[in-house]
C-alpha cells in the first residue's frame, strides 16, 4: 500500500487556491447532499452529516489527491430501492437500516483492500456501468420531476408505478412549483454555459428561498424542506436483528462494486492526468473507513462524486484540502445555520438534483456504443431496462451475467491463423496465409492468439482440422503450433488438444511447438501435451528443421519470429 503524507501536494503557493476551491465545493455539495438524502428516503441531516466526519477520515487516508467522496445520485437510489422493501421511508427503522448498510459497505471495502480484490470491479465494463447507472438515474428523474411539479407520488415505489402516478396526477400540478422549477432549470443550465465556475446551485437555493419567504408561496402549496435539526453529528451504532444485517448484504455488495469501479477509474485518470501516484488498495481502504464512519455518525453509503471531482479539477485544486474546508463549513452550518434551510423550496431541490443527474442518463454514451459496437450497446440496454423495471439488485446480477457472457463470447472466438512464409529472412512470419495453402512445403504453422481453455478448445481443434483437410491430400506432413500468445492452458483445453493430437496421428501429421512462453511450457508439460514433441525457439527455426527433415531436441521457451 502506497504510503504518503496526508494532504500530499499542498504547498504555500497553492494554499489560497485550495481554500477557495473548498468554498466552491461547500456551495456545490450542501444543496446536492440535501437532495440526495431525500432520494434515499432520509432526512436532510443524513446528507449533511456525510460531509463532516466521513469526509475528514476519507481525505486523510486516501491516496488520490483529488477524488471527492460523498453520497451521490446512484448510491442514493440504490439505498432507497434496497431498503424500501424492508422498512417505511422516513421511519426510524429505515434510517437505522441505512446506517447498517453503510457499515457493511465499509467492511466490504476493507476486505477488498486487504485481499487486493479491486480487480473484481473490472467486470463492470463501460456498457454495463452506463446501463446500470442510467437506469437508476431515470428512476430518480421521475421522482424529481414530480417534486418540480408539486405532484405527490410514492417516491419509494417501482418505476412503472411512479410513472403511472405522475401521469395520473399531472392535473394537480402546482403552478408556483412549476414556475420555480422552470426558473431554476433555466438558471442552472444557462449559468453553467455562461460562467461554469459560479456555484449556480447555491444561488438558485438562496434566491428561491428568499422568493418563497417574500411571497408566502408555501401557503399556496409549494412544498418546502422544513425544519432541519441543529447540532453536529452524533456517534451511534445501528442495532438491528441478524436477519436484517444479512438482508442488506446483496445491496451492499452492489454499492461496493459500483463505487469501486467508478472511484478507482476516476482516481487513476486524474492521477495520470496530473502526474502523481495513486494506490487502488489504499483508496479502497479510505472508502472503507469513510463508510464505516458514515454509518456510525448518522449518514448513509458514500461513493465517489465524479461531478464534484471534475468541478474541483476545473477550480485548480490538486489536494484534499477542499474536502476538509467542506467538512468545517458543513459543521458550522449544522451548528449555527440550520434555520436557513427550513424554507428551501422542494421544487428547487428537485431542479438541482434533476440537472445534476442528466449526464448519468448516458444518452451520449449509448449513442457512442451504438456507433462502435451494437452488441455492447445491447448489453448496456438490457442492463438499463432490468435496473429500471426489475430493480437495482437484479440489475447488478444481470450486469455480471452479461459481463461473463460477453467475456465468453470474445474468448470463444480467438484469432486462429495459418501463417505464410516470406521470402525475406529478416521479416516476421506473421502474414495470414490464404485458405487451403501451407506455410512451407509439407508444413503448416498455426497461431492461436489466446489462452487455450474450455471456451475455445473445440474451436481451435476445428480450425486445425479445417486447415489440414483444406490443403491438397497428403500435402501436410508437419504441424507447428505458434504458442507466443498462449498464456495459459486449462484442463478442458488440454483434453480437447489431446483429442486433436490423436486425430493428427491418424492423418500421419507430426506436431511441434514454437515460441512457447516459459510458464506455458511448464504448464503444458505438466498436462502432458508436450511429450517428446519438438519445441522450436522461432517459427523460422521450425521451418528450417522440418524442411531439412532433421529432428530438433526440445528447447527452452524462446522469443523471436
Amino acid at each position: 500500500m502506497l504510503v504518503q503524507r496526508p494532504l500530499a501536494g499542498l504547498t504555500r503557493q497553492n494554499l489560497t487556491r485550495e481554500l477557495l476551491a473548498g468554498v466552491t465545493l461547500l456551495a456545490i455539495a450542501v444543496p446536492l447532499n440535501i437532495g440526495y438524502a431525500q432520494i434515499a428516503g432520509l432526512p436532510a441531516t443524513a446528507g449533511l452529516y456525510a460531509l463532516v466526519l466521513p469526509t475528514i477520515v476519507y481525505a486523510l487516508t486516501v491516496s488520490s489527491r483529488q477524488l471527492v467522496v460523498s453520497p451521490d445520485a446512484a448510491a442514493a437510489a440504490l439505498v432507497a430501492s434496497s431498503i424500501g422493501g424492508l422498512a417505511v421511508a422516513g421511519s426510524a427503522d429505515y434510517s437505522t437500516l441505512a446506517l447498517a448498510q453503510a457499515i457493511i459497505v465499509g467492511v466490504l471495502f476493507l476486505a477488498l483492500s486487504y485481499f487486493k480484490l479491486g480487480f473484481l470491479a473490472d467486470f463492470l465494463s463501460k456498457p454495463i456501468l452506463v446501463g446500470f447507472v442510467g437506469g437508476l438515474a431515470l428512476d430518480i428523474m421521475v421522482s424529481q420531476i414530480a417534486k418540480m411539479l408539486g405532484v405527490s407520488i410514492d417516491s419509494g415505489g417501482e418505476f412503472v408505478d411512479k410513472v403511472a402516478g405522475l401521469v395520473t396526477d399531472i392535473g394537480t400540478t402546482n403552478p408556483w412549483s412549476l414556475l420555480i422549477s422552470v426558473a431554476a432549470v433555466a438558471v442552472l443550465l444557462g449559468g453553467r454555459r455562461l460562467i461554469p465556475a459560479v456555484p449556480w446551485a447555491l444561488i438558485v437555493l438562496v434566491v428561491t428561498t428568499v422568493a418563497v419567504l417574500l411571497t408566502n408561496a408555501s401557503a399556496a402549496g409549494v412544498d418546502v424542506l422544513g425544519e432541519v435539526p441543529a447540532g453536529p453529528p452524533q456517534l451511534t451504532w445501528p442495532t438491528i436483528e441478524l436477519s436484517l444485517w444479512l438482508a442488506l448484504i446483496p445491496s451492499a455488495i452492489a454499492l461496493t462494486l459500483v463505487t469501486t469501479a467508478e472511484g478507482l477509474l476516476v482516481a487513476r485518470s486524474y492521477g495520470e492526468k496530473h502526474g502523481y501516484p495513486t494506490s487502488p488498495n489504499r483508496d479502497l481502504f479510505a472508502f472503507g473507513v469513510g463508510n464505516i464512519v458514515a454509518g456510525a455518525s448518522g449518514s448513509f453509503t458514500m461513493g465517489s462524486s465524479t461531478s464534484r471531482t471534475a468541478a474541483m479539477d476545473q477550480a485548480g485544486s490538486r489536494t484534499q484540502l477542499p474536502s476538509l474546508v467542506l467538512a468545517v463549513g458543513t459543521f458550522l452550518l449544522l451548528v449555527f445555520g440550520t434555520a436557513l434551510l427550513a424554507d428551501i423550496p422542494s421544487p428547487a431541490i428537485g431542479a438541482i438534483v434533476g440537472v445534476a443527474i442528466i449526464p448519468l442518463l448516458g444518452i451520449r454514451e449509448f449513442a457512442a456504443l451504438w456507433r462502435k459496437d451494437h452488441f455492447e450497446f445491447a448489453i448496456g440496454a438490457v442492463c438499463f431496462v432490468v435496473t429500471l423495471v426489475v430493480g437495482s439488485i437484479a440489475g447488478i446480477v444481470v450486469a455480471f451475467v452479461l459481463a461473463l457472457i460477453n467475456l465468453a463470447k470474445r474468448a470463444a472466438h480467438p484469432a486462429i491463423d495459418v501463417l505464410a512464409a516470406s521470402g525475406e529472412p529478416g521479416e516476421s512470419l506473421l502474414t495470414d496465409a490464404p485458405r487451403g495453402s501451407t506455410t512451407a512445403p509439407g508444413v503448416i504453422v498455426i497461431r492461436l492468439a489466446a489462452p487455450l481453455f474450455f471456451a475455445n478448445g473445440d474451436v481451435f481443434s476445428r480450425a486445425v482440422k479445417s486447415a489440414i483437410t483444406g490443403a491438397e491430400p497428403g500435402a501436410v506432413r508437419h504441424l507447428v503450433v505458434d504458442m507466443e500468445a498462449v498464456t495459459d492452458v486449462d484442463v478442458t483445453g488440454a483434453e480437447s488438444f489431446e483429442a486433436l493430437l490423436q486425430w493428427l496421428d491418424g492423418q500421419g501429421v507430426s506436431v511441434g511447438f514454437s515460441r512457447v512462453r516459459a510458464a506455458t511450457l511448464e504448464r503444458a508439460t505438466r498436462l502432458d501435451l508436450i511429450g517428446g514433441r519438438a519445441v522450436y525457439p522461432t517459427n523460422r527455426a521450425a521451418l528450417s528443421a522440418l524442411a531439412a527433415d532433421e529432428p530438433v531436441a526440445p528447447a527452452a521457451a524462446g522469443e523471436g519470429r
